[in-house]
């Protein structure tokens, strides 16, 4: 889970050290929005117990992811802050759901395929902390980068493009505590389901149909088919 963001990370650092990119000022806000998470103090606790510690450290890691899905979804960055904040997101995916998890289940268990594979089935909150120190260096860069009157300059982003076997659900919350959940389908061909051609130019998101059928009418956000697919 932390493959994209090793390598976001590296492209991040080497274009603005190379001034190729001078982020702009809806970058800069995300990043600093992100940093404050990234590098909040835990509560002050003089007796606590254990596990009260440990959801403390898992909420830390919660915001962070948090908190980078909100502005990778609001569509105000530019690609490659939106690369970097979908490789962050990707990166702390196991606190999707830790330690509150919705009551109605508002998206999939992200630890699931793990779990199934063998692996761990809870966070592993000492691997998730390790990555802090790292990415407070690059988000305080990235926010503090372009002085004010400076002109933004934006590099390029490769799109990418995967094929998808699985199933998209859209979740949604129409009310407090109520979660629905469709599927989607092609609209064009009675209501295929899949396989899915998945295209991100980084604005938006396409499906391709097996039938031919190219659609981005699915309602689902970037990081709702970002974080469901492998490594890109």
């Amino acid at each position: 889970m932390t493959r994209a963001l090793t390598r976001e990370a590296g492209r991040a650092r080497h274009l603005l050290a190379a001034g190729q990119w001078r982020p702009a000022e809806a970058d800069r806000e995300a990043a600093a929005r992100v940093l404050a998470r990234l590098a909040a103090p835990l509560p002050s606790r003089r007796t606590a117990a254990p596990r009260v510690v440990a959801t403390d450290r898992d909420r830390r890691l919660q915001r962070i992811l948090r908190t980078a899905v909100h502005h990778l979804d609001a569509g105000a960055v530019t690609p490659p802050a939106a690369a970097l904040l979908a490789a962050v997101a990707r990166a702390f995916l196991p606190w999707h759901g830790v330690p509150n998890p919705p009551p109605a289940a508002a998206a999939p268990s992200y630890g699931t395929q793990a779990a199934a594979a063998g692996g761990p089935t809870t966070a592993p909150t000492e691997a998730g902390e390790a990555l802090l120190p790292d990415l407070i260096t690059l988000f305080a860069a990235l926010a503090s980068a372009s002085p004010a009157g400076s002109v933004p300059l934006t590099p390029s982003v490769e799109p990418w493009q995967i094929r998808y076997a699985g199933r998209f659900r859209h979740y949604a919350r129409p009310a407090p505590g109520v979660w629905t959940a469709r599927t989607v389908h092609c609209p064009a061909c009675g209501g295929m389901t899949g396989p899915w051609t998945v295209t991100c130019d980084w604005p938006r998101i396409s499906l391709g149909c097996p039938c031919g059928v190219i659609t981005r009418e699915h309602g689902l956000a970037i990081s709702e088919i970002w974080l469901l697919l492998p490594d890109t």
